[in-house]
């Protein structure tokens, strides 16, 4: 069984709850001063708390996405090792597994849609990564046959599990009700992490002599999905969002790659890159790299790109409200200056950094999103 499958959630609570009935029932014949007796209560105490910590433990990491696998947890992801087969000449994208979606009216891909798992290979980056894309019914329908969708990259927190933006951010499944409800156009989802170097935080920074993350994202991963799939291929035709470090990663490559992404969403995003254990040197000692991955610097001496930017906080609970006000109201003053970038907030009265605040943004961040992406 899966660390996030919901079969083993469910038998630790049942154990926890067992052992705990079982120790109430047992406590009376294990009163004795013998070692027999003492051991025994010892015994009884450590297995129920084990058992209550793990079901605690199962149940929080299966809800906020903590560890993806068992590999994970115990620290033997072996993911940098992808091997990406090229079964067939110039092929940049391999599907791996299919999943099936359900939805109330079944799981068939032209009611439900579909979800692959991929590998995709970035020949300018040389960096290859998974991914999950997640097609949506109509991509199956006789109708569509001929039709490109438009598509958001969709990325995680660092360090992140892609399944959690699938079990716990529930993308594919608020595209799909929002869809079904009139109010998002049917859009292609590309699911990854933006940890493409792992263990390392590369915060999307084409690395000097390092990992070139920012050319995989804006350059390589667009151009090898919209030749595997139905996806157009101009910036109109794309957005990205994420929460966290994949909050200010979507703002920063829309913000330096217009001509990749006319949209994007930053959930509780930074507006720099962090330097610390996680990142090492992320810009080889160059401060003229490092200030434009700034988003404030870029604001006040870079040229406005024409896109949209959605940013979410909140009052209490998240540490990034002022800096997030900061940056609203700098493109406001670029607005009013006649500068084509344009901005959106969505402002929590309270929320923490976690995944119940994200769960409660991402389905106004995805109708945001999809008004704002061209199917032509």
């Amino acid at each position: 069984m899966g660390l996030t499958s919901n079969n083993i959630v469910i038998i630790s609570v049942i154990a926890a709850v067992l052992l705990f009935a079982a120790t109430i029932w047992l406590w009376p014949r294990l009163a004795g001063r013998g070692v027999t007796a003492v051991l025994g209560r010892v015994g009884m105490l450590l297995a129920t708390q084990f058992t209550v910590f793990a079901a605690f433990g199962l149940f929080a990491n299966q809800s906020f996405g903590f560890y993806g696998s068992w590999s994970d947890l115990l620290g033997n992801e072996d993911e940098p090792g992808v091997v990406v087969n090229h079964d067939t000449p110039g092929t940049r994208v391999r599907v791996t597994e299919t999943r099936h979606m359900k939805v109330d009216e079944g799981s068939s891909p032209k009611v439900a849609g579909r979800i692959e798992k991929v590998n995709i290979q970035g020949p300018v980056s040389r960096i290859a990564g998974p991914a999950y894309i997640y097609l949506p019914p109509e991509y199956f329908k006789p109708e569509y046959a001929k039709r490109r969708f438009p598509a958001a990259l969709v990325l995680t927190g660092y360090p992140g599990t892609t399944e959690a933006l699938i079990n716990g951010l529930k993308y594919p499944q608020n595209a799909h009700k929002l869809v079904k409800s009139g109010r998002m156009q049917p859009t292609i989802l590309v699911m990854t992490r933006p940890t493409v170097a792992p263990p390392r935080d590369t915060e999307c920074v084409d690395v000097p002599h390092g990992p070139q993350a920012e050319t995989f994202f804006t350059k390589d991963l667009p151009k090898a999905v919209s030749e595997h799939y139905r996806v157009g291929r101009e910036a109109r035709n794309w957005g990205v969002i994420g929460n966290s470090t994949g909050g200010y990663c979507a703002l920063k490559m829309a913000m330096r790659h217009p001509d990749a992404f006319s949209a994007a969403v930053g959930l509780s995003p930074s507006y720099r890159a962090p330097i610390d254990a996680t990142t090492g040197d992320l810009f080889g000692g160059s401060t003229k790299l490092e200030r434009e991955n700034d988003l404030m610097w870029r604001l006040d001496h870079k040229p406005a790109p024409p896109v949209s930017l959605l940013v979410s906080s909140s009052e209490h609970g998240e540490k990034n409200y002022k800096d997030t006000m900061r940056f609203v109201n700098k493109v406001q003053t670029l607005n009013r200056r006649g500068k084509p970038t344009r901005i959106s907030s969505m402002i929590l009265e309270t929320g923490g950094h976690n995944f119940n605040t994200w769960r409660r943004e991402v389905p106004a961040a995805l109708e945001w999103l999809g008004g704002r992406l061209s199917d032509r």
